[in-house]
């Protein structure tokens, strides 16, 4: 259970402990100390278990941490195990390629249908995902349980379209629309995605190596 104090630090790093340990797991490793984990993320020891504690006991001392369970136990804080239905809001090259190649499943996530309003795409599949046209939008949401909308949609209707979605009840919002969209509602959760940022940070520390 998250503690209403964890930093958003620790809670971003959440998802590189459970990546590391998944893994772990295809290596067929049982066990691994602190120590070691840190090694293998770049993370002090200390670290790792500052941030674990925030979340409970973990490990024993002089064995460490069981990998399926740490595993497990960090899958379940991040919610893998909820079984969240997502929609995706724009089927072209961006949003088709993530229909494609990413593995939201692994996420704990169920991706259920997209929308789009180009003709050529409506009625059609992608990658077994239904492509419905935006007029069919409302009825959708209303009549289907929706936890997280992706957003692939032109900059120009972004937050427009956030303002739509949050007053039909969407509450998770995955944004790749490279604007910060906005939203005074505390209970809606937005995570935006800036492809820009990343090849930047690389550009800083390729300049300054």
């Amino acid at each position: 259970m998250k503690k209403e104090n964890v930093s958003d630090a620790v809670i971003r790093r959440l998802p590189r402990y459970y990546r590391q340990l998944s893994e772990l797991k295809a290596r067929g490793q049982v066990r691994i100390s602190s120590h070691s984990l840190g090694q293998e993320m770049n993370i002090t020891a200390s670290q790792i278990r500052q941030d674990l504690s925030c979340f409970g006991e973990f490990g024993q001392q002089g064995y460490g941490y069981n990998v399926e369970e740490l595993h497990t136990e960090i899958g379940h804080i991040l919610g893998v195990d909820n079984h969240h239905h997502l929609i995706m809001i724009g089927a072209g090259n961006l949003g088709h390629a993530l229909m494609h190649n990413f593995h939201f499943q692994e996420a704990g996530f169920t991706l259920d249908a997209a929308f789009d309003v180009a003709p050529a795409v409506i009625g059609t599949q992608i990658n077994n995902v239904p492509i419905f046209s935006m007029d069919e939008l409302d009825g959708y949401v209303h009549s289907h349980s929706v936890d997280v909308v992706v957003l692939t949609v032109p900059q120009s209707v972004a937050q427009s379209l956030t303002e739509r979605l949050v007053h039909l009840g969407i509450h998770g919002f995955w944004n790749f629309t490279n604007v910060e969209i906005t939203c005074p509602n505390p209970d809606v959760r937005i995570e935006s995605i800036h492809f820009a940022d990343s090849l930047l940070t690389l550009s800083y520390r390729i300049a300054n190596r």
